[in-house]
């Protein structure tokens, strides 16, 4: 049994040994072949690599070779380029050259010319001595005055004529304007007429007793300065019988101040704790009746899409006057005139009423801002986005700014109607007094006036000629430059009248 174990084991190494040789002949055979394919890939790269590089260098000379070629041809047509412009050229100096000498010969003609000339003119200069030398002689004048005297009666002429076409130009325009323009004007007055409230920078509180003073002004005057602190507007309290004074250039605050004041009068506690809360309620219902005022100008005007913003700003004007005249009415009433003549003479009467609407719209804020309103009435339409026809038209109603629509002259018209009107407006007696004296006295400084009454409230200015000095026509001329002068140093609402007499008497007795 061991025997036969032993005899397997010597098997199985023989047997294991044998495999082993056998495996390994056969690796080295596959090694061997792996080395020669490696040999025989490599050796086709190398020739492929070698072919790659040929042709890589044969397609590079090519294109070496088409490139020097189309920058030879770029070469030659740049070269006869050059050369037809270098022909080109040398034509143009040839034709300059010729051209040259032309002027230069045409130059010596002209010299010859000059010369010529020259010459004549010394001789006709001398003939025109001579003839004037004879013409002196003869008429017994010297040239300056022979000049002097033909000017002279040729202005006189001439002025007689201008008198006589002006005073025809000024019929006729009066034969074909005055009755239309009286029909629109009167028509557009009369389908417009507006109420005139006359008010002040002054309002007058009532109060029902003489005690109720004292209340207002408090212990060491603390409710009045309370009420003033608030409002910025004084009041006045003085000896008038149951009234107090409200002052203020305000007159929003103006308002404010007097619906507070009336409040704390009807609730009879008057504190500063009450005052400041009164005030608030009065701010607020001044902004509403503000508010509402300017929506109801716009729909009685038929003006929509204004800015909300000049809404309130046009309500504002419910509380300012100018010359007594409320200038909320005044807007309203110009927007109408303007819209009313705008119809009958074929413009745009929705530009007009706008423009006519909106032309003080400056005046809301004009205590707030620095400029006339004019020019703060500008800014405002600009910034709420107003429409450059509307802004120019608005401008020119002072005469600030050129009119450049039709419809502007309208809103001048409109605006000194409006102004103007018997009622409208009412001024201090001292400054209508001191009109009517300087209205006089620019008169009286033209020369030929001996005299001259200020009429129809200063609407009108009579003046009478002296006859020995302003003949029939030159009365046109002195009516003329009175009414130039007063345009430019005198200002006035409306328009004034300057009427010229000149009367000459013969006076003889019979004996």
């Amino acid at each position: 049994m061991a025997a036969l174990i032993g005899g397997l084991l010597i098997v199985l190494i023989v047997g294991f040994f044998t495999g082993y040789l056998v495996h390994k002949s056969r690796s080295e055979r596959l090694v061997g072949n792996a080395e020669l394919t490696a040999k025989n890939m490599l050796s086709d790269a190398e020739r492929q690599v070698e072919a790659l590089k040929k042709e890589q260098i044969i397609e590079a000379k090519e294109e070496a070779h088409k490139i020097k070629k189309e920058a030879d041809d770029e070469i030659r047509e740049r070269r006869a380029e050059v050369q037809k412009s270098e022909r080109r050229l040398v034509q143009k100096e040839e034709a300059l050259d010729r051209k040259i000498e032309n002027i230069e010969h045409k130059e010596e003609n002209i010299s010859k010319k000059e010369k010529s000339i020259i010459s004549k003119e010394l001789e006709l200069d001398e003939q025109i001595r001579r003839q004037n030398d004879e013409l002196e002689k003869i008429s017994g004048y010297t040239k300056d005055e022979a000049k002097q005297l033909l000017l002279s009666n040729v202005e006189h002429e001439i002025r007689q004529e201008a008198a006589v076409l002006i005073r025809e130009i000024e019929a006729e325009a009066r034969e074909k304007g005055d009755a239309k323009a009286r029909e629109i004007i009167t028509g557009a007055i009369q389908r417009c007429a507006a109420d005139h409230v006359a008010e002040t920078t002054v309002s007058v509180v009532p109060l029902p007793n003489d005690e109720m003073k004292g209340r207002i002004i408090g212990r060491e005057g603390r409710n009045i300065r309370a009420i003033e602190t608030m409002t910025g507007i004084d009041l006045i309290i003085d000896d008038t019988p149951e009234a107090v004074v409200l002052s203020g250039f305000d007159p929003v605050k103006r308002e404010v101040a007097r619906l507070s004041l009336e409040k704390l009068i009807v609730d009879g506690r008057i504190h500063p704790s009450r005052i400041e809360e009164m005030v608030h309620k009065a701010e607020k219902e001044v902004a509403n009746i503000i508010k509402d005022a300017g929506e109801q100008a716009t729909f009685e005007v038929g003006v929509h899409n204004v800015h909300p913003e000049l809404v309130k700003l046009l309500g504002r004007l419910k509380y300012r006057t100018s010359y007594g005249q409320n200038v909320l009415n005044h807007s309203i009433e110009v927007a109408h005139l303007a819209g009313l003549m705008a119809s009958e003479l074929g413009l745009d009467p929705v530009l007009a009423k706008r423009a006519g609407l909106l032309h003080d719209i400056g005046k809301a804020v004009d205590h707030e801002v620095e400029g006339t309103h004019v020019d703060i009435g500008i800014d405002l339409l600009r910034k709420y986005k107003e429409t450059q026809a509307v802004i120019d038209a608005m401008a020119s109603h002072h005469g600030d700014y050129e009119a450049k629509s039709l419809e502007a002259v309208l809103i001048t018209a409109a605006d000194a109607l409006s102004a103007a009107r018997p009622g409208a407006r009412r001024e201090t007696l001292e400054t209508y007094i001191k009109r009517l004296q300087k209205l006089e006295e620019i008169a009286n400084t033209a020369r030929g006036v001996e005299r001259s009454y200020a009429i129809q409230a200063g609407r009108e200015i009579r003046i009478i000629a002296k006859p020995d000095e302003v003949n029939d026509q030159d009365i046109v001329f002195l009516a003329r430059d009175i009414s130039k002068k007063i345009e430019s140093e005198l200002e006035y609402p409306g328009q004034i009248k300057v009427n010229v007499l000149r009367e000459t008497r013969a006076i003889d007795y019979a004996k």
